[in-house]
């Protein structure tokens, strides 16, 4: 679903904030991605995503390239930043049917979906209200309506856990098995070891812009938690 090769990106033309990344994700794979702060888990997520260029390699999503075939490649994804920042003049129906208008998504299956996750998160009941009157996992909450209204093949999230509620989250985290068992693949970063140790088959580690492990989860963490390989893998070489 997600091949990336030898994907390096300077913003300086000096330090690598990514340094010849190789990763490769399936669909299926719930992939959790983790690093300290400025490791370069956004530069990636957001090079995948088309969002910021990078100096050298490839992303290919099922098959398409970002750089040499963005539309295509965009059509099959969803990224959510760390910040859901929104039209706050819209209101959260106008929001979501432009989302869907976006891919081209028909009338019926948009009301469908809409009413399947507003109901899901509760916020049925605020969809008429202008998002400017929404908290800040309220926000959360209709960011990712977005992100699912036309079913992604792949979704990338820059921690998204962060502003949802426990109730949000275990459903989020329920969404997640639930596209990966329809071949769908999920892949996010993550401060919270915690969650990715329990909810991801995979993870890769970054430091300072390289990948420094990859793999199942278990093969991985083996006799110890994933925080205590975190902390030994980030120790100052």
């Amino acid at each position: 679903m997600l091949k990336i090769t030898s994907l390096s990106k300077s913003y300086d033309g000096i330090k690598k904030a990514c340094d010849n990344i190789n990763l490769e994700i399936s669909g299926g794979d719930i992939y959790g991605f983790i690093g300290h702060n400025g490791a370069g888990k956004t530069t990636l997520l957001k090079s995948i995503a088309g969002i910021i260029d990078f100096d050298s390699g490839e992303v290919l999503i099922d098959g398409n390239s970002i750089k040499h075939n963005p539309l295509e490649a965009k059509k099959l994804i969803a990224y959510i930043p760390d910040n859901p920042n929104v039209y706050e003049s819209l209101t959260g129906m106008q929001y979501l049917d432009f989302m869907a208008d976006v891919f081209a998504v028909d009338i019926d299956k948009r009301k469908l979906l809409i009413n399947k996750y507003a109901t899901m998160f509760e916020i049925s009941d605020v969809l008429n209200n202008p998002i400017s009157s929404y908290s800040h996992g309220m926000k959360q909450k209709i960011v990712i309506m977005g992100a699912l209204i036309h079913e992604p093949k792949l979704m990338l999230l820059d921690e998204p856990f962060v502003g949802l509620d426990p109730k949000a989250s275990f459903l989020l985290k329920e969404l997640f098995h639930d596209l990966c068992n329809k071949g769908a693949a999920i892949f996010f970063s993550t401060h919270v070891l915690e969650v990715a140790e329990k909810l991801c088959n995979k993870v890769a580690i970054i430091k300072q812009g390289k990948i420094v492990a990859n793999g199942d989860t278990p093969t991985i963490v083996k006799d110890q938690s994933l925080e205590s390989l975190f902390m030994e893998l980030i120790k100052e070489s």
